[in-house]
């Protein structure tokens, strides 16, 4: 029975809002609909939101699908969400839980300054995080998705056009996908946050 619930699952929660039901360290439940949802949050979220029951809390999420679960995953913003979903998937033997660790380790910017550094040491002081994974989220973040070349090239460029080309490329864009869809967003509305311009940016 719930594998046939599970393949039927048609809808995709992207942004979930609510009533701070429940809240410990790592997950909140948020109440919308008269429906409470169980989020799995980075460390990162929890603290810079510390919600309270009774709070209202907004939260970007990923949500996750396997054969016999479904869980969700919440982030205070968008480049923690867009990190998150680098790490899943397009580093090897990553899963939602390292990432998840990985975040609550490190903030984001301090994240992508040992990925440009190379920093395995920094990476590896994460909790769960052992010095040959820090190597390999190095490696293919580098070496394969290019995204250091969007974090630290073109000194210029805007922390929201940088942060829309992560997450278009989080979304499997290629690089050079991304940058021309952000830049043809930005010619339009040169002020759109990164949110804005990752929405239009999928359009095309």
């Amino acid at each position: 029975m719930i594998r046939l619930v599970l393949a039927s699952v048609r809808s995709v929660i992207a942004r979930l809002k609510g009533e701070v039901w429940e809240g410990i360290p790592g997950r909140v439940v948020v109440g919308a609909g008269g429906v409470g949802y169980l989020v799995q949050l980075p460390l990162s979220t929890y603290d810079q939101l510390n919600p309270l029951e009774g709070d209202s809390i907004d939260l970007r999420i990923y949500q996750h699908v396997r054969e016999n679960s479904l869980t969700l995953y919440g982030f205070a913003r968008d480049e923690e969400k867009d990190v998150f979903m680098l790490l899943i998937d397009r580093v090897s033997g990553i899963g939602p839980a390292t990432a998840l660790a990985v975040l609550g380790g490190l903030p984001v910017e301090g994240f992508k300054q040992a990925v440009i550094q190379g920093d395995a040491a920094g990476l590896s002081g994460v909790k769960g995080i052992g010095k040959k994974t820090a190597e390999r989220i190095i490696l293919e973040l580098k070496d394969k998705v290019g995204v250091v070349e969007t974090w630290d090239s073109d000194p210029g460029r805007t922390d929201s056009a940088r942060d829309a080309e992560m997450g278009l490329m989080a979304l499997g864009f290629k690089q050079a996908e991304a940058r021309k869809a952000v830049d043809r967003v930005l010619k339009e509305q040169p002020g759109a946050d990164s949110a804005e311009l990752i929405r239009l940016g999928l359009r095309g």
